[in-house]
């Protein structure tokens, strides 16, 4: 589909017909136990990236990202772990160039901001996505302490990504759900990931 941003996964790309429209946000939930950092990394492979993190440091985000295996690019990154990551975050954002990502990984402390301030900065957020006709992708950790405002987050995103890992036996299996996407449509059928060394599609036959 024209007009569409390739995410840089090919699997992703072609399960939702040629990637993501301009001015998007989405919500990115999986566990803090699961590999989906690897699908943010590659992510970065497809345009220049503005990584927000907001907990680990940012040293760690770019060793962790040149280790990798991974396709990747080379993003930007930015610690805003300080007292006031709503307004980090928005020093930042204003300087992001036309046609970007943005990653905040994870949302989690944003989120936990006063109700009115944080619904504020996602509608910031989304001008600023649209009027540079960039996306922005929130990693929302979907843990034991998940923020009071993760609902406002999945409301206000255009795209919800969910991946959920289970152990079956001795398989880790991931499984990726789009049950949210305005301006396209929303997946009906979960997609198996391989999350290894990249993320790939799992071609292996599932048996009851």
């Amino acid at each position: 589909m024209t007009g569409r941003l390739d995410t840089g996964i090919d699997v992703l790309d072609r399960k939702l017909n040629g990637g993501i429209p301009p001015g998007s946000i989405i919500a990115f939930s999986a566990s803090p136990a699961s590999q989906s950092e690897l699908l943010l990394y590659q992510l970065t492979a497809a345009r220049g990236s503005l990584y927000l993190t907001s907990q680990r440091n940012d040293q760690a985000v770019r060793d962790a990202i040149e280790s990798t295996s991974a396709p990747t690019g080379s993003p930007t990154v930015r610690d805003i772990s300080g007292n006031e990551p709503l307004d980090q975050a928005n020093r930042l954002i204003r300087a992001l160039p036309e046609g970007a990502n943005l990653i905040i990984d994870p949302v989690d402390a944003l989120e936990r901001r006063e109700p009115s301030r944080y619904q504020n900065f996602l509608n910031d957020l989304q001008n600023h996505m649209v009027n540079t006709g960039s996306i922005a992708i929130l990693h929302c950790l979907s843990g034991h302490s998940v923020p009071d405002n993760r609902d406002t987050t999945r409301h206000m995103a255009d795209i919800v990504f969910d991946l959920t890992t289970t152990v079956r036996g001795t398989d880790v299996e991931n499984r990726l759900s789009v049950p949210k996407f305005r301006g396209g449509q929303a997946l009906t059928e979960t997609i198996k990931l391989e999350m290894k060394d990249e993320v790939a599609i799992d071609t292996s036959r599932d048996i009851a």
